[in-house]
């Protein structure tokens, strides 16, 4: 009897740990199942230490949680990398540990030596955006200059959104994954012999034939004229009197124009932002480097700041909204892409006790679109 007492009790034990252990990686397991995947190109920039700041793109592929690909370093033509690199995605945490490995390709002054990175990053989704916002250190590649292979080349941070385009070309390993849009390569690295190469046919722009339109041949009037209506200049002119609006009635918009550099250029909607107070303050600052970017802003399609230079001083819009004038659309537009393309730019947005920050890019082909949409708060 004592026996089976104990038998039975062991058994009990062992159904109250399977039960334990099935609820608690159940919910674990179906996490880790739609988890995020980081495969794709992201592109951004790095600032080091002493504030120098770089053009800076991942193209990675993620299998399970091991991560590889390949980097882009750049600054203007003064210096251009190509690294490979691994690395591991925490699924859980929503971290990432990205790795370069060495460089593949490089282009630098005589006086420099080449450094690789290694990136911890912490994935953010706002919306359909998706960023990688961290910090890096770097060890010199190799020997020479007074430096050793190894030693400390300094760190600093690194902000990278997830994009469609490469400032370069789409590795192989990517071109099944994402849906670029097909147009002429721009490579903004100086030219290299390792880095030229020739547009493919399929990028090659498409070009329309313009339609011509068909004159409207009319056709002779045949019938007999019919008589003239009889003259009424001497009645008295009836005048259309308009009721005046009221509260209800919905407020009647002006039909502006799509001026033609919103027309001809895509226009992609970085931020959709809600507010709570009628007041809002936008302010614009080079994104970094102070490297000669110029734009232009409109609101609501209507032209508000024309060739304005971003500079560490903000370019100041404000907005006035309502449960009427509800929402509002600024379009920033880049006029040229300074000495580092491209065009990059900060946007600290307050409403009341509301701060949000926007970091927008755009160029001679695309123009950035952040919404704003008024919400009174309870």
């Amino acid at each position: 009897m004592n026996l089976f007492i104990s038998f039975d009790a062991v058994m009990i034990r062992k159904v109250i740990k399977y039960l334990f252990l099935f609820f608690l990686l159940g919910p674990l397991t179906h996490f880790n199942s739609n988890a995020q995947n980081i495969t794709g190109i992201w592109r951004g920039y790095f600032i080091t230490e002493s504030f120098q700041q770089y053009k800076f793109e991942l193209q990675i592929k993620q299998n399970g949680s091991s991560v590889s690909g390949v980097s882009y370093s750049y600054l203007s033509t003064i210096f251009y990398g190509k690294a490979t690199l691994t690395g591991v995605f925490n699924k859980t945490g929503q971290n990432a540990l990205i790795k370069e490995i060495r460089t593949v390709e490089l282009k630098m002054s005589g006086s420099s030596l080449a450094c690789i990175m290694k990136c911890i990053f912490k994935y953010e989704r706002s919306g359909k955006e998706e960023f990688l916002e961290g910090s890096f250190t770097s060890k010199y590649e190799k020997d020479g200059m007074g430096v050793k292979k190894g030693g400390n080349c300094g760190g600093g941070k690194v902000y990278l959104r997830k994009v469609t385009t490469s400032d370069f070309y789409i590795e192989p390993f990517l071109r099944n994954k994402v849906n670029p849009i097909k147009k002429p390569v721009i490579v903004n690295q100086p030219p290299t012999k390792k880095t030229q190469r020739s547009v493919t046919p399929e990028e090659k722009p498409v070009t329309k034939t313009p339609v011509t339109k068909k004159p409207i041949l009319t056709k002779p009037n045949t019938k007999q004229e019919e008589p003239t209506a009889p003259d009424k200049t001497n009645e008295p002119e009836k005048k259309i009197i308009t009721p005046p609006l009221t509260k209800n009635d919905p407020p009647v918009k002006e039909d502006i124009p799509t001026p033609e550099v919103i027309k001809t250029r895509s226009n992609e909607l970085v931020k959709v932002l809600t507010v709570n107070d009628p007041n809002v303050t936008i302010k614009i600052y080079d994104n970094g480097e102070i490297d000669g970017d110029i734009i232009s802003v409109y609101l609501d399609k209507k032209l508000i700041l024309s060739q304005k230079t971003l500079t560490a001083s903000p370019l100041l819009v404000k907005l006035k909204m309502d449960e009427i004038n509800d929402e509002h659309e600024l379009t920033m537009v880049a006029e040229n892409l300074g000495t580092i393309p491209p065009n990059t730019s900060l946007m600290i947005v307050e409403a009341g006790e509301q701060r949000f920050e926007v970091r927008i890019t755009s160029t001679e082909q695309k123009n950035a679109v952040v919404r704003f949409r008024y919400q009174k708060a309870k």
